[in-house]
């Protein structure tokens, strides 16, 4: 039992997806090595079970040596949950301007 779900507040639903977040991670980090890190098979065992979707809209889907390089940012060759979150933002944000892109374009077909 995590420390927000003993509280008498029932969670948001940011606090709900923030909750999904910890516990993706941890399904994957504790599978081989530290089990509070990601290696890199742990890494690319998550980006394609759980990012298979979103990760198309990254223009320049990068090989996974290339992103476990941009993510390591203390170069011990694992992936910290921070680490992992420069990620989950990074691909979050391209996925919300993809979204905008896709409205503007729908809009702009509606005039025609």
């Amino acid at each position: 039992m995590s420390k927000a779900q003993q509280s008498q507040e029932p969670l948001s639903e940011l606090e709900k997806a923030m909750d999904v977040i910890i516990d993706v991670f941890h399904q994957y980090s504790r599978r081989e090595g530290d089990r509070d890190t990601l290696t890199k098979k742990e890494l690319k065992l998550m980006i394609d079970k759980q990012l298979a979707n979103y990760l198309k809209h990254v223009k320049n889907k990068a090989t996974i040596d290339q992103i476990m390089k941009d993510l390591d940012v203390n170069k011990d060759a694992q992936i910290n949950f921070g680490e992992m979150m420069l990620l989950v933002t990074r691909v979050t944000c391209a996925t919300h301007e993809h979204l905008h892109e896709q409205e503007q374009h729908q809009h702009h077909q509606h005039h025609h």
